[in-house]
């Protein structure tokens, strides 16, 4: 009887693409193979001294032991909206009406879409894609129109073709758009856009009546002198827009679990309603150190980003000896390669497997983020200087057997 009931909400949701790779990757180290793990973003270092003190100390008091707010301590969210005044010369934001912490940036995407999002209504997401901003909106019953995100060789988006594909991808829709989704620094392809891009976005939105999703959570990690835009930058953003940053980057606090979600008070003041449904928020101390890491010294960031700067400087050099060149991203903690022509009729699952189990080196299969994702693959800067020139003597070895 019980096996006859199906769950339909996960009828949606496609086979993960990277549980075969996780399988393989895990039964070879069971075996006691030294597996070079570049297929998570992970940030491998310690999360600065002065927040992990901070959290030690607010930890001791009991008054930080009970539920807190579901939406974020008023100082966070205060440090929140100063984060985007010293960052982006941004000053309207009222951490009151248009700041809500989240756990991470992910749980307050899903948290957002469930909230705002009808049965039937459409969402617009560039392919490839981090996998959740597509599935929220499909896990919560819209459909989701995809284009092809093309960029250039030094992963520029080419702005004019994109906005002509969402022009017709508009045009086409029936029902209307109502979201479109946008994640610059963009993963997993590292690509870019200039200011202008938002300042267009936003025309867009409000000649065609959608709302705006915009995910930044690379915003800092940045190298040759790009910088990342808001689209609060942009005139009449907060009329149409969000956007959602994580501190797991920028200050190596993933396993923290700690971002949010700012912007246009509607969106935001529907998030903030579901999650005091759910949830009664992060434990305090974490929020009064993630205060600390925002509104703190900055030179720690810096200090991050030289060292995701110097991996990745050495993978495209090591790879490049190894027969592997790639192209140099100036944006995000990964490298998004395509694969070596030898190796591109495999695509990228198979690639991904026999490189893992030929040269044990684990990388992310394109494919999985999406169709047009498929003749790369990316690869995560989480290893030390010393274990990529290793994965790059393994990944030369494996190709010259293709040969």
């Amino acid at each position: 009887m019980f096996d006859e009931i199906e769950f339909e909400r996960m009828k949606r949701l496609p086979n993960y693409v990277f549980a075969e790779v996780n399988a393989i990757k895990m039964e070879a180290r069971r075996a006691g193979i030294d597996v070079i793990d570049f297929s998570m973003g992970n940030p491998d270092g310690p999360t600065p001294k002065h927040i992990v003190d901070k959290l030690k100390e607010a930890a001791t008091k009991p008054k930080n032991y009970g539920y807190s707010a579901s939406i974020g301590i008023y100082k966070l969210r205060v440090a929140i909206c100063n984060w985007y005044k010293r960052k982006y010369n941004v000053d309207f934001l009222d951490p009151d009406k248009h700041a809500c912490a989240t756990m991470g940036s992910k749980e307050g995407y899903v948290h957002l879409v469930q909230a705002i999002v009808n049965v039937g209504d459409v969402a617009v997401v560039p392919d490839p894609t981090y996998p959740i901003h597509s599935y929220a909106f499909m896990l919560n019953g819209a459909a989701v129109h995809k284009f092809e995100l093309v960029f250039d060789n030094e992963f520029k988006v080419d702005e004019d073709l994109f906005f002509k594909n969402l022009q017709k991808t508009i045009d086409e829709s029936i029902p209307k758009v109502k979201y479109v989704v946008v994640n610059f620094p963009h993963n997993p392809s590292c690509a870019t856009i200039t200011p202008e891009f938002y300042t267009k976005l936003v025309a867009m939105a409000k000649k065609e009546r959608f709302y705006i999703i915009s995910d930044i959570a690379y915003a800092d990690i940045t190298f040759d002198g790009y910088k990342t835009p808001s689209i609060f930058q942009a005139e009449g953003a907060l009329d149409v827009a969000v956007e959602c940053f994580t501190l797991s980057k920028s200050y190596n606090m993933a396993g923290w679990r700690v971002g949010f979600i700012v912007g246009n008070e509607k969106l935001v003041g529907a998030l903030k309603r579901i999650k005091s449904w759910l949830d009664y928020g992060m434990f305090a101390p974490i929020q009064i150190a993630a205060t600390v890491a925002l509104d703190g010294p900055q030179d720690c960031v810096d200090d991050i980003v030289k060292k995701y700067e110097t991996r990745r400087d050495v993978m495209l050099q090591a790879f490049e000896e190894a027969g592997w060149k790639m192209d140099k991203p100036n944006a995000s903690m990964f490298i998004w390669a395509k694969i070596p022509e030898k190796a591109q009729h495999l695509g990228s699952l198979e690639f991904s497997k026999q490189l893992l189990r030929e040269a044990q080196v684990a990388v992310s299969p394109g494919i999985g983020f999406g169709h047009y994702g498929d003749k790369y693959v990316r690869i995560a800067l989480i290893e030390n200087e010393k274990r990529i020139r290793q994965a790059a003597k393994n990944v030369k070895r494996y190709l010259k057997s293709l040969e």
